[in-house]
């Protein structure tokens, strides 16, 4: 099954949406159950660049949501960059996850994770060995939501009805529930509404060295993307995330709606 997968991954190319650096990035994943997994890059005209999301990243948040219990090899269409290989080492077992670059052309082999990164800071360095990590199964216990906040960045054009509304708070607190944030111990969920009414999520997922963590706002537009709809399409968003966190995804929401979808409506929840 792995020698199918550099064939997928011009394929999976098609779908990004780099609409910055003109630069598209594809990557093909095997799980130990023997399901494939797309990743692609995604980039935000108008936000940081730190609000992009790289085909790696993307890959695993799409393993991660899919209940995966460990990613064996993959396929990317160009060499992962640092913050990606050191994203990758939340998977437990990570230096045994054997990757190929596929512009290698006649070169190309498959490579463990540790000959890309062969001295890793990851989870051991910080985490004690029984603590869950990104493919592991979470389940963030929290108490009751409050609702802390119902902002009308815009219109929301009558889709954030109190259905839609339960349907985000239903996602995002699932979400959070799976959500991998043991560096902060600030777990978060996110999700987004699209204007036919589906309801997309996505978990906060932390790295070790802080800077490659998958936010939850990005999580929940990699869902989306990888149901194949338009990203920027949306009409109301729900975050949920612990009260006075040492992390906290707020601002973060406020500045991607404003910029990808100021008429959508945001809900914020809290919990102890």
């Amino acid at each position: 099954m792995e020698d199918l997968l550099p064939a997928l991954v011009p394929a999976a190319m098609r779908h990004a949406r780099p609409s910055i650096s003109q630069f598209p990035v594809g990557a093909v994943g095997l799980g130990s159950s023997g399901r494939i997994y797309v990743g692609v890059n995604l980039e935000f005209p108008g936000l940081p660049l730190n609000h992009s999301v790289h085909a790696e990243q993307f890959l695993l948040s799409n393993v991660a949501a899919s209940g995966e219990a460990w990613i064996r090899c993959i396929a990317v269409s160009h060499m992962p960059c640092g913050h990606c290989r050191q994203f990758l080492q939340e998977v437990r077992d990570s230096s045994d996850i054997r990757i190929i670059v596929t512009s290698d052309g006649l070169q190309a082999m498959y490579r463990s994770l540790s000959v890309l990164l062969p001295r890793p800071f990851g989870p051991p360095d910080l985490l004690p060995k029984d603590v869950p990590l990104l493919l592991d199964q979470h389940n963030n216990e929290f108490g009751e939501l409050v609702k802390a906040l119902e902002d009308p960045v815009g219109e929301c054009n009558g889709h954030a009805d109190g259905e839609i509304e339960k349907k985000l708070k239903e996602a995002a607190e699932k979400a959070a529930r799976g959500s991998h944030a043991p560096y902060s111990g600030s777990p978060a969920g996110f999700s987004v509404a699209a204007s036919d009414g589906g309801v997309y999520g996505g978990s906060y997922s932390e790295s070790a060295a802080f800077n490659p963590s998958i936010s939850p706002i990005q999580a929940a537009i990699i869902a989306k993307t990888a149901a194949g709809f338009p990203a920027t399409e949306i009409v109301a968003a729900a975050l949920v995330e612990k009260e006075n966190g040492n992390v906290s995804h707020e601002g973060t929401a406020r500045v991607f709606l404003a910029a990808v979808a100021p008429h959508a409506r945001l809900h914020v929840y809290r919990f102890k």
